[in-house]
């Protein structure tokens, strides 16, 4: 099942600003990265949160469960508080799929897809929803998408959350066929799409590529050019995040 996320979802009617913002990444050097790209200033963590305008941003940690916990925790938190956001970001560095999403690449999901969630079979994987229940893939708003493809230059296809990184060319090649237009797999997307969803509100997601999807070769990662790309990133969507709620 594909859930798509309304144009029009999270948006704050009749007060003309932008809606708040929640940036989760995974671990803190992302968070760390992504606030750098918002702002040459940004505010000191408060409970682990980084605060740039209207942007909040949380290491809500490593894998799909955490991820979704932590997201949706804030996530209450803040629509108890009076101070709900109106988008869901995840963030962070990821495994590539070469040779369309090289080392030092920029990613925007415009699928979110848990590439393990199901079953087993005889005749090979079985997604759960081909099972009759849940579901595998969020669509982020196809506006967004575009217009922070635009101002940053990434490439846009689908981003796969595993529970457990690809090891090997084998496993790597088992994904891409089942996923042709997968360009990355990471670890927190699904999860943070599954809270937003929960709360109404829509998602989106972007890596920087450290190392291609394969058999694990650790001299081979660039993760300070992965997180260097992704504070680039964020200097460049500032303007789209602030404005996007304008745009049908």
């Amino acid at each position: 099942m594909v859930v798509q996320a309304e144009e029009g979802q999270g948006r704050l009617t009749g007060t003309g600003r932008a809606p708040r913002v929640l940036v989760a990444t995974a671990v803190p050097a992302e968070r760390d990265a992504v606030a750098s790209g918002l702002s040459a200033a940004a505010g000191p963590a408060d409970g682990g949160v980084v605060s740039v305008g209207r942007v909040d941003v949380l290491a809500v940690g490593v894998g799909p469960a955490a991820a979704a916990a932590g997201t949706a925790g804030l996530l209450a938190g803040a629509a108890a508080r009076g101070v709900p956001y109106g988008l869901v970001v995840s963030a962070g560095i990821g495994g590539g799929f070469v040779p369309d999403a090289p080392v030092g690449s920029l990613v925007l999901a415009d699928a979110i897809t848990a590439a393990d969630l199901g079953a087993e079979t005889p005749d090979g994987f079985v997604p759960v929803t081909e099972l009759g229940f849940g579901r595998v893939t969020y669509e982020p708003p196809d506006a967004l998408v575009r217009q922070l493809a635009a101002v940053s230059g990434a490439a846009t296809g689908t981003v796969l959350t595993v529970s457990t990184v690809t090891g090997s060319a084998e496993r790597a090649a088992e994904l891409r066929s089942r996923h042709p237009r997968a360009l990355v797999e990471a670890m927190e997307g699904f999860g943070v799409a599954e809270a937003a969803a929960a709360h109404g509100l829509p998602v989106c997601e972007v890596r920087a590529v450290s190392n291609p999807v394969g058999p694990r070769d650790r001299a081979a990662w660039r993760i300070g050019d992965a997180l260097a790309a992704l504070t680039g990133a964020f200097g460049k969507f500032t303007p789209v995040l602030e404005s996007w709620n304008r745009h049908d």
